[in-house]
């Protein structure tokens, strides 16, 4: 496994995604997760997921210190009661005391950022969240966090993978001391049609979804979490840390970032030019 250090946590760089990950068929795909070895493990309120999460941890080998575990606050709850209540439902939905990260999942046009944020670092200094960070958010908000309000961010997770530039917010990030955590980083199964990938995984006897697993690995400060329902993808996903991209292999992949975005809801923020 490779880790992040950033503001003294560790942070294992590859995580599982559980985004659509419900009922039976979830549980078991998080269960092989952690079987597999994954340990650092991304939920959030809005999958409906969190028990499923929290079985599965409960019920695995690997002790609870050693998982690295994130869940997400959505963006119509984001008053501070709410976020306080919500917070302690997830915790008994997840059964632990705490998460590792906690985020706000997207921001709202009608949050008062500043109190928002309070409230975050309240739960973070009670022990309820170890860290907190955002997701979703532009060059022009998180400046806002940081800059305006102070808030001690630990990541933003956005949409990153070969084909989307996040190069705005991935040097605001490294600028601030934070972690891009890439969400959808196989761009939904795009990356393995593409000719570059291909030609590079097959160099490698690589898939193209491992060649771009890879890929965000070696970029400094970012952290991937692909997901899965499947078992062989889930291995395979992991299966990323016998080789390694030359710098001409990792130029020709950055080359094929551009306007690719695939999640652009209603109520996205106004994103920075890709």
């Amino acid at each position: 496994m490779i880790y992040r250090t950033i503001k003294n946590t560790r942070i294992p760089a590859l995580g599982f995604g559980t985004f659509g990950l419900n009922g039976a068929e979830g549980l078991a795909a998080i269960e092989c997760a952690l079987e597999t070895g994954y340990r650092h493990i991304d939920a959030a309120i809005r999958y409906g997921n969190e028990a499923e999460v929290g079985q599965a941890i409960a019920s695995s080998r690997v002790p609870r210190e050693e998982i690295f575990l994130t869940t997400k606050i959505w963006y119509g709850d984001l008053t501070p009661q709410v976020i306080f209540d919500s917070t302690r439902e997830s915790l008994d939905r997840l059964k632990t005391d705490f998460v590792d990260l906690l985020l706000i999942h997207w921001p709202s046009p009608d949050m008062d950022l500043g109190r928002v944020l309070d409230a975050l670092a309240e739960l973070q200094s009670e022990g309820l969240a170890r860290n907190i960070g955002v997701a979703n958010f532009p060059t022009a908000l998180m400046r806002a966090c940081v800059e305006d309000h102070g808030a001690d961010l630990l990541t933003n997770q956005v949409e990153y993978h070969p084909f989307l530039n996040q190069s705005a917010v991935y040097d605001l990030c490294r600028r601030y001391g934070m972690l891009l955590t890439a969400y959808l980083p196989l761009a939904r199964g795009a990356v393995m049609d593409d000719p570059v990938l291909q030609e590079i995984a097959e160099s490698h006897g690589k898939s193209a979804a491992q060649v771009t697993l890879r890929w965000l690995l070696q970029q400094a400060d970012v952290a991937a979490i692909p997901r899965s329902s499947k078992p062989e993808h889930i291995r395979s996903n992991f299966d990323v840390f016998d080789f390694a991209l030359s710098e001409e292999e990792m130029a020709r992949i950055g080359a094929l970032r551009g306007g690719g975005r695939i999640v652009n809801v209603e109520w996205a923020p106004e994103w920075d030019p890709a």
